[in-house]
């Protein structure tokens, strides 16, 4: 049965590719709610229940290949962080064609066959190997679908290390329906920021045919947490250290402390 049509005026969601719902924290935090996730993974399900009670009501297990765009949500703003299997520079590099990452193509005929219903906001988040994947052939495929569905596009790339004591690069792009979309920025020295480093700006500069939508980004916050503040100082009896007979037939080296890893 097709979901009703919902007004698309409040900060409403669909979280495709949902994990185990980090999206769903970081956009709840700022007054979004998640009215349909996605996933095809069983495992990622179940931790999604267990950190969100209402699961059960709006979790849609299955491949998004296989799933029904009339069945999808009216709403403003769809997620979409998909496999980065094939192009991560640490995979197969076999990028938007590949077995994992080409799920970005599922999640393109859901928004085409939407039709009229597409939601005006889409938010994709993959690794940074996305822009160089293929020579950066499938980071223009995916800009120019984005375009050929009635969206600009405006990219970047947040360091985790600005909120916690760890460097994790991971490149956004958010694409607006054209309708709703602002004036775009096209000088040469908005290209490049914190946000947008070389690589990116280089991109946007050399590829003029596709439809951007650049916009001037805040600076992000100082991280000030070190690594020490934030480990828990576990005694060595505790049962979340690996156990001896986890440790030993993978000839993990034991830690001073116990049974961590050293």
């Amino acid at each position: 049965m097709a979901y009703p049509p919902i007004e698309r005026t409040g900060r409403t969601v669909v979280e495709f590719f949902a994990g185990i719902g980090l999206m769903r924290m970081g956009l709840e935090r700022a007054g979004w709610s998640v009215v349909l996730a996605n996933d095809i993974d069983p495992a990622k399900e179940e931790m999604y229940a267990h950190q969100f009670p209402d699961a059960t009501l709006h979790f849609k297990l299955g491949d998004i290949h296989d799933l029904d765009p009339q069945e999808i949500p009216t709403v403003s703003l769809a997620t979409a962080s998909f496999p980065c299997t094939d192009l991560s520079l640490a995979g197969a590099r076999e990028g938007l064609d590949g077995k994992n990452s080409s799920a970005f193509w599922g999640f393109i005929n859901i928004i085409r066959g939407m039709r009229e219903r597409r939601p005006p906001l889409i938010l994709l988040e993959n690794v940074t190997g996305f822009l160089s994947s293929n020579d950066g052939d499938d980071f223009e495929k995916a800009m120019l679908a984005l375009n050929g569905l009635g969206y600009t596009v405006d990219p970047f790339i947040v360091d985790a290390a600005h909120f916690v004591p760890q460097s994790r690069k991971r490149l956004f792009v958010v694409a607006i329906d054209k309708s709703l979309a602002g004036p775009t920025m096209v000088s040469e020295r908005f290209f490049q920021s914190a946000l947008r480093p070389p690589a990116l700006a280089a991109f946007v500069f050399e590829h003029p045919e596709i439809d951007w939508a650049l916009r001037e980004l805040p600076n992000l916050p100082v991280c000030r947490a070190s690594l020490e503040m934030v480990l828990d100082e576990l005694p060595n009896n505790s049962p979340e250290w690996y156990a001896r007979e986890r440790v030993i037939p993978f000839g993990i080296k034991r830690s001073s402390k116990g049974g961590g890893l050293g």
